[in-house]
């Protein structure tokens, strides 16, 4: 006898101690782009997510964008995006299914995907757990401009490989779309870390130009 994996199909029969989501998740709609599917955000953000969908909030599913590796893609895809995360205290343990994570993309191997999830007028907020490293800082706290993949992404706007590249690109196009601006929100152990965020992309928008840095930071 061998184990069935996590998936839509198999949830009904983990035993009952194991919570499972209890809304249709085909009825979910993408509302969220988190960039950097890591542990944190499964743990935390993902979780507290998947409670509002179970409170009737169902359009804030999540597409979930890995940016460097396919592993978590990888991981998730067989169990449709599903998995199990386990709280446990000094004396007790609880096992609950998290289901707000619907479909998960690898920027590298499509960046046209990630920039179509981040330009569908139904994503509202875009989150981002990338880590300290990701976002490109020089030595004095501003945008590092001689880093390879800020100079690519300024030559290759449509195939960026930085999250300053995939904002600023999305943003870009949803402005010419007349689509609203989504709301950036830095969940990464930064100082002021959204005021960072801003600033880092406004400097790399201006870059690009000084109508998208101006369209930004307002």
């Amino acid at each position: 006898m061998t184990d069935r994996r996590l998936s839509n199909s198999t949830r009904q029969a983990l035993p009952d101690s194991v919570a499972i989501p209890g809304y249709d998740r085909n009825r979910v709609v993408p509302g969220i782009v988190h960039l950097g599917v890591g542990a944190f955000h499964r743990a935390h953000q993902a979780a507290y997510v998947d409670d509002c969908l179970a409170a009737g909030e169902t359009d804030w599913g999540i597409v979930g964008v890995s940016v460097r590796s396919a592993d978590t893609r990888d991981a998730l895809a067989p169990q449709d995006g599903l998995y199990t995360l386990a709280v446990r205290s000094s004396d007790s343990e609880s096992l609950r299914v998290v289901g707000s994570i619907l479909s998960m993309l690898v920027a590298p191997e499509d960046p046209g995907a990630v920039l179509a999830a981040l330009t569908d007028p139904r994503t509202a907020i875009v989150t981002l757990t990338i880590t300290e490293k990701a976002y490109l800082r020089a030595a004095g706290g501003g945008l590092d401009t001689a880093h390879p993949d800020i100079a690519h992404d300024l030559a290759n706007p449509q195939i960026p490989r930085t999250a300053h590249g995939f904002l600023a690109e999305a943003l870009a196009r949803r402005r010419v779309a007349g689509i609203q601006p989504f709301t950036v929100l830095c969940c990464d152990n930064l100082p002021a870390n959204g005021a960072t965020l801003r600033r880092l992309l406004v400097e790399f928008a201006a870059l690009r130009g000084t109508d998208l840095a101006r369209h930004i930071a307002d």
